[in-house]
């Protein structure tokens, strides 16, 4: 790719987490950006402020006038205006997985894969990374709270890159990692993979594709003879032993290599040890001492919507998740009541999806009961249509619990000032995100 004087490139939904981090880089090499999305947000505001054209009405006349090439994310209408628009005037057409598979050639690459876990583990490796001294770009599917955006620009062209390997749309196989990382491969995205053992043929695909080795937590079915496995068994290359928990922080030692490593992460929950495991190997990969990942891991402050403790005082808590699978919900509902076990737990939830409701809807019941008192949001469609009988009444009747309610969103911010709740946890990947500074502010208040 060329440096982009006077070069437009034009994307379609660029407010996205992940189109947005491209744009930035983009930007940052000199070439002109400009977008469409479908609603303003904070996130497009800041690419506005950064000198990004974005405008949000679906219509042709708007595009630029010279568009060198032009980048979607598959979570854009196929039926978009502008999309056909540019197919008609032979402009050359990527998606966000080409386009990133294009950047990921030209640096050395670690991509962190998995269905959930990836954005905290991406944004670790970068951290322990940047804080070693290393030359790094980022690409994060949230916004890390170390940099407080989702893209970390390197100095050169010769920074390593750490990129989140997305499974949807088999995205991850665009990519050219020299060492990735596998920490999860539960059922999600049945809507493209059609079943489990085709998602896990495709996470083994992406395995395949590593230049070197592939770092898999334990159990998982990825067969690579580059294996470095992880995970709290006494057979793993890395072992990780927890000696103790608690108010979010977590000690812990992990072994391997003949030695002993000790490490406070300021996270709770076993799976972000599990995540932090998996960074310490990726960056004894690379070259960095154990003693200086771990003294980088106790620097790390979180992704936003990951675990995120918005407010901790004497009277109430609370944290704000992205939490929209049912084994993402097991392990923060876990996290939060090992963290806070005298409290009483409030959880707000907004499904995501039509179609991944239906497809674990038994499972989402089960792991919801977990909370003491469950507020239900209506399905966030996202890409989707309606699909008959699929509702978040449907979920609720479902939910083994007395103290259960569905909430529109407009009721919600009155209901929370209400009921008061000492802890409280709002939870999944829709807009749910909007209610997240206004309930902060109120809490604080009480």
């Amino acid at each position: 790719m060329t440096h982009g004087e006077g070069h437009t490139i034009y994307m379609l939904g660029i407010g996205g987490i992940g189109m947005s981090a491209l744009a930035r880089y983009y930007h940052s090499h000199g070439y002109t950006v400009a977008g469409y999305d479908r609603t303003p947000s904070p996130l497009t505001q800041q690419l506005e402020n950064e000198g990004m054209a974005i405008h949000y009405e679906d219509n042709p006349t708007l595009l630029p006038a010279l568009i060198d090439f032009a980048v979607y994310t598959p979570a854009v209408p196929k039926d978009l205006k502008e999309l056909e628009a540019l197919r008609q005037n032979d402009i050359k057409i990527m998606k966000r997985s080409e386009a990133l598979g294009l950047v990921s050639e030209q640096h050395f690459t670690i991509a962190v894969a998995g269905t959930h876990g990836k954005t905290t583990t991406t944004a670790m490796v970068a951290h322990i990374l940047n804080t070693c001294g290393k030359d790094t770009t980022a690409f994060i599917g949230g916004i890390a709270n170390n940099f407080n955006s989702n893209l970390l620009l390197g100095q050169s062209k010769d920074s390593i890159m750490v990129v989140e390997a997305d499974e949807y749309d088999r995205s991850f196989l665009r990519l050219h990692p020299n060492i990735s990382i596998v920490n999860s491969i539960d059922a999600d995205h049945l809507d493209i993979y059609g079943d489990r053992q085709h998602l896990v043929a495709g996470f083994n695909d992406f395995a395949a594709l590593t230049e070197g080795k592939v770092i898999v937590k334990e159990g998982l079915a990825i067969h690579t003879d580059r294996g470095i496995r992880f995970g709290f068994g006494d057979s793993c290359d890395y072992r990780a032993e927890i000696l103790k928990s608690e108010k979010g922080v977590t000690d812990f030692v992990i072994h391997g290599e003949g030695q002993k490593t000790e490490i406070t992460l300021p996270m709770a929950g076993n799976h972000n040890v599990l995540n932090a495991t998996a960074a310490f190997i990726a960056a004894r990969q690379v070259g960095l001492e154990p003693e200086a990942i771990a003294e980088a891991l106790a620097s790390f402050k979180g992704v936003k919507r990951r675990f995120d403790i918005r407010v901790n005082n004497e009277n109430h808590c609370y944290i704000d998740d992205y939490a929209h699978h049912p084994e993402e919900i097991r392990s923060c509902l876990t996290a939060v009541k090992a963290s806070f076990p005298e409290k009483r737990l409030t959880l707000v939830f907004q499904p995501h999806l039509f179609s991944r409701t239906r497809d674990f809807m038994d499972e989402f019941a089960s792991v919801l009961a977990l909370a003491d008192e469950l507020i239900l949001l209506d399905i966030y469609p996202a890409r989707e249509l309606p699909i008959e009988g699929i509702t978040s009444k449907a979920l609720l009747d479902k939910v083994q619990m007395s103290d259960k309610h569905i909430c529109q969103k407009s009721e919600l911010i009155n209901l929370i000032n209400s009921e008061k709740p000492e802890l409280l946890v709002t939870m999944g990947a829709g807009d749910i995100d909007r209610f997240v500074e206004p309930l902060e502010k109120m809490i604080k208040t009480w």
